[in-house]
């Protein structure tokens, strides 16, 4: 079993582009209506897949900008942060925090792309014991 995040793009053929230049990603298939939108393009990112997909606004499917923002962050878990963080900004994504040393071991940071979704760029650094995140949560979060 596995999960397969499936976004809503405004311009899933432009998403295409960016996907290919910010993160490597790799087309496996895509699904094209009559009317020229794209009800579905399969992209292999690394180890994992994402669906993504044209709004489809008679059918209740929209994306992250006609609904307001978005709630939901996708995590990309690379061996080179700073390279990947570099080309994605490079390809138009938009940093919403910067790279750093987060306290449960990783370089860690978040970006958005030009279509509304959020982006978790991480590379582990290190190991650090459960209960040193929660202390570190604990006092991040008060």
């Amino acid at each position: 079993m596995a999960i397969t995040p499936h976004i809503v793009v405004l311009g899933a053929e432009r998403a295409t582009v960016f996907y290919r230049e910010a993160f490597g990603a790799e087309e496996l298939s895509r699904i094209p209506t009559p009317d020229a939108r794209l009800m579905s393009v399969q992209l292999r990112i690394g180890d994992g897949l994402l669906h993504l997909a044209d709004e489809f606004p008679e059918a209740g499917v929209l994306s992250p900008p006609s609904i307001g923002g978005t709630p939901v962050v996708l995590a990309l878990e690379v061996p080179d942060a700073e390279a990947v963080f570099t080309q994605a900004v490079a390809a138009g994504a938009t940093v919403r925090q910067p790279l750093q040393e987060a306290f449960w071991g990783d370089l860690h940071g978040q970006l958005e792309d030009p279509f509304g979704h959020r982006w978790n760029v991480s590379q582990h650094l290190r190991d650090v014991p459960h209960d040193e995140i929660v202390a570190a949560a604990a006092r991040a979060f008060r």
